[in-house]
């Protein structure tokens, strides 16, 4: 559920229309919803009512907006990073220190150094290398890094290639074959605590046999770890949990996923840690975007409206749907082809899709745009940053500028040499 809905024909987030904020903000501009983000953490939290002890990290990477970012503070969670910058805006926003876990497979030294003197709460090692460097790092400081080792347990999550991440070829975590070995390693370095191991397979998963079965695995290994005289206290469970984007998808709630992760962990006697991302920002969002012109097509007319794949990059980057309407529908339909002004052809949203009949200068929004969309935005074609705002029942505020192509410009320089 989400709080974008028609009243008296005219789109609305909670109780402002999307024109109001068109008119006071241009577009494009992306438009969060606060109910909205604070019902899928409560769903979220609630669904893992079955979880005595645990920590609700949310995935910084898909919407890292310091107003969003506090909001979700204010419901109690933590927050996962994947670079010093996540972690800034992380304390920035609230969150306390002990309530950040850093993961990512390519930590710095100076970013570990950096997390290790903020004092967080939990690195996740995706190998034994970076192991040895967090402990050295830790020890020089005479500090102990609370730590889990990720495991790739080789599951295919059965979802788009660029965001699985827990097969065997896949970039991240150690093979679950030789995890045994490496956290033997590890655990006897001074600077580290290895208090238990992770786990994170994909994003955008629309089924929970994957991550059961990768849940599966990784209690078998907790059970050997322990057997082999190691203290697991700790288990990252990760995200990826799926959100529809199509109208009538279905995935699995919240509900069924805590209810799986409560019945496989249920004898693990451990501290558990959730990554969820999407599933709480994904569909808190829209991008709103004016038609610039509809152009006679061969077959279908091309609807051209100011968003572009540098607004939002992922039917772009991975053949995405988002779904597409008008802010106030007229009634008649139409069959498109929705793109961008940017000279690219991979600058499409949809091909031959059904919508909402569209002119120059209506005003539109692409769907289930909170999670992955900002935060991946760039100045291609020097057109700028996409602008922000967040919804609080009858108001609204800009949470982040728009950046014209102008400021970005006044950064660069032309050397003496070349003038």
């Amino acid at each position: 559920m989400d709080h974008f809905a028609l009243k008296d024909g005219v789109m609305h987030a909670e109780d402002v229309p999307l024109p109001l904020i068109a008119e006071a903000v241009g577009t494009p501009v992306y438009v969060y919803s606060r109910a909205t983000l604070e019902r899928h953490a409560r769903v979220f939290r609630e669904a893992l009512d079955g979880v005595p002890d645990k920590l609700i990290a949310f995935a910084v990477k898909s919407n890292p907006n310091l107003a969003v970012l506090r909001v979700l503070q204010q419901q109690g969670m933590g927050a996962d990073v994947v670079s010093v910058g996540e972690m800034r805006r992380a304390l920035a926003a609230g969150i306390a220190p002990e309530m950040i876990v850093f993961s990512g497979v390519g930590k710095t030294a100076a970013e570990m150094a950096a997390a290790l003197d903020a004092r967080i709460g939990q690195f996740n090692i995706e190998s034994e290398e970076e192991g040895v460097e967090l402990a050295e790092i830790a020890a020089a400081r005479g500090l102990t890094a609370q730590c889990t080792l990720r495991i790739n347990p080789d599951v295919d999550a059965g979802t788009h290639d660029k965001i699985s991440t827990g097969k065997a070829d896949n970039k991240f975590g150690v093979p679950i074959s030789e995890a045994g070995q490496i956290f033997g390693k590890l655990a006897g370095l001074p600077g580290v605590n290895l208090r238990g191991v992770a786990v994170h397979i994909g994003s955008q998963l629309a089924d929970l046999a994957p991550l059961e079965a990768a849940f599966l695995k990784l209690g078998e290994l907790m059970r050997a770890l322990r057997g082999a005289g190691h203290d697991v206290t700790h288990v990252d469970l990760g995200g990826g949990l799926g959100v529809p984007y199509r109208v009538g998808e279905v995935l699995p709630a919240p509900a069924e996923y805590g209810a799986m992760v409560a019945r496989v962990t249920k004898d693990w006697g451990v501290k558990l840690i959730f990554e969820p991302g999407r599933v709480i920002a994904g569909n808190a969002g829209v991008l709103l975007t004016r038609v610039v012109r509809v152009k006679r097509g061969i077959k279908d007319p091309f609807v051209i409206v100011d968003a572009a794949m540098n607004d939002l990059a992922r039917p772009a980057l991975y053949g995405a749907y988002h779904h597409f309407e008008a802010v106030e529908p007229r009634g008649a339909r139409m069959t498109a082809n929705i793109v961008g002004p940017i000279c690219e052809t991979g600058d499409t949203f949809a091909m031959g899709r059904e919508c909402d009949a569209l002119e120059a200068g209506d005003l539109a929004v692409f769907r289930t745009a909170g999670a992955y969309g900002a935060t991946m935005a760039s100045s291609y074609n020097s057109r700028g940053f996409v602008a922000e705002a967040l919804v609080d029942g009858d108001r609204f505020a800009v949470v982040a500028d728009r950046i014209e192509a102008g400021a970005i410009m006044d950064a660069e320089r032309v050397p003496e040499w070349l003038a």
